[in-house]
């Protein structure tokens, strides 16, 4: 894939005939932005101003959904025989018979793009490859006019200071921090998956740790080209990274300096004590959690999924569910989940729990899932007096 310093949001195909370049500024995405900032601007700099987080969500939603747009279109003219995984289009299970797969995360720290000064987001295209994992991957980091592909990257040299582990600035790992004082290391956050990960790459840090859950879209091509760094890439416990499976959820990541490896492993099977979510669980949690949030940008619900509560239909797409997580007022009220079980069986997910609500009221709530691969194409709950 392209060479790593071509205009950035550029990637070049290394297979088969030539992939124009394309820019990920031009008549796209940060077009609409510039504009958008320009009227936004003294709200987001007003302290009391109801909008800030408002825009930052519709900047990082907009950026995410022109970006697959222009990466997904591309490569359905020049590899339409290919097969494609993208973090904003619905999963074709067609895909796991493919022997060419683009995994892509059209705009990685969505959150990050939207808030103005930061450059801790990242474009990730990467090809998986049939017997081969990931091949031809790049990571465009276009606020730093840089593009990092598999075609040249290298093992950057050796830090002499202490270790430095890079961590989710929204989620880091609850064993950080005696993970870090266990390698005589510190710790640093940062946003974007791939963003920690080129930071390894490029030797400003020396590595990445993550639990609590990420998508194969969020690692896939950062992992290709740390690979092609010689850098060492796992879970957490050690064991390959594997992409194109049936659900396309993986738990934890480490990237890191490969001697620091077995320091790192090791430490982290002595303080990582929790049980890692299986992907259909953590989608259900994801789910419940925006009750509370109303954040409903990490959720993955099918074009048509159906909710229904109490034997009423209250949601016919995921399009409406989503924006009604985030808009309706009848979840405003909701200040609190708790004794969250789970219990999962084949594509079925089912969560009992509490919903605590303003003016000390309770709820009991046991709800099923439908997630048969990568969406959630059904939700049905049962809500009672606690």
């Amino acid at each position: 894939m392209g060479e790593p310093r071509t205009r950035p949001g550029c990637f070049r195909s290394t297979r088969g005939p030539g992939f124009p370049a394309f820019d990920g500024k031009s008549g796209s995405s940060h077009t609409l932005w510039g504009s958008c900032y320009s009227w936004t601007g003294t709200a987001a700099r007003e302290p009391s101003s109801p909008y800030p987080a408002y825009f930052s969500s519709l900047l990082g939603r907009l950026g995410d959904a022109e970006a697959n747009d222009l990466i997904v279109s591309r490569l359905g003219r020049e590899r339409p025989d290919d097969a494609i995984l993208s973090e904003e289009s619905a999963d074709d299970p067609a895909r796991l018979d493919a022997s060419r797969v683009w995994i892509i995360d059209p705009l990685d720290g969505s959150r990050e793009y939207g808030m103005e000064g930061r450059d801790d987001w990242a474009v990730h295209v990467g090809l998986w490859e049939t017997g081969r994992g990931m091949t031809a991957c790049a990571v465009a980091q276009p606020a730093l006019d840089t593009v990092y592909s598999t075609a040249q990257v290298t093992l950057p040299p050796q830090r002499t200071s202490r270790p430095t582990l890079v961590v989710s600035d929204s989620r880091p790992p609850y064993y950080i921090d005696a993970l870090a004082a266990e390698v005589g290391g510190e710790v640093i956050r940062m946003g974007s998956a791939g963003a920690k990960a080129m930071a390894v790459v490029r030797g400003d840090v020396d590595a990445y740790v993550h639990s609590g859950g990420q998508w194969e879209w969020d690692s896939a091509a950062p992992v290709g080209v740390a690979l092609a760094a010689g850098l060492h890439c796992s879970r957490i416990d050690g064991s390959p990274l594997l992409y194109n499976r049936s659900h396309p959820y993986l738990p934890d990541l480490l990237i890191c300096r490969p001697e620091l490896a077995q320091a790192l492993v090791s430490g982290i099977s002595i303080h990582a004590t929790r049980e890692a979510d299986s992907g259909r669980v953590a989608m259900a949690r994801e789910y419940i959690d925006a009750l509370v949030s109303h954040d409903a940008t990490k959720l993955r619900l099918g074009q048509a999924c159906l909710r229904v509560e109490n034997g009423k239909n209250t949601g016919d797409t995921g399009q409406f569910i989503s924006n009604d997580l985030e808009q309706g007022q009848q979840y405003r009220p909701i200040s609190g989940v708790r004794d969250v079980r789970f219990r999962e069986w084949g594509t079925s997910v089912v969560a009992r729990y509490l919903l605590d609500l303003d003016g000390g009221m309770t709820v009991a709530v046991t709800e099923h899932f439908e997630i048969p691969a990568g969406d959630i194409t059904a939700i049905t709950a049962v809500i009672e007096p606690g």
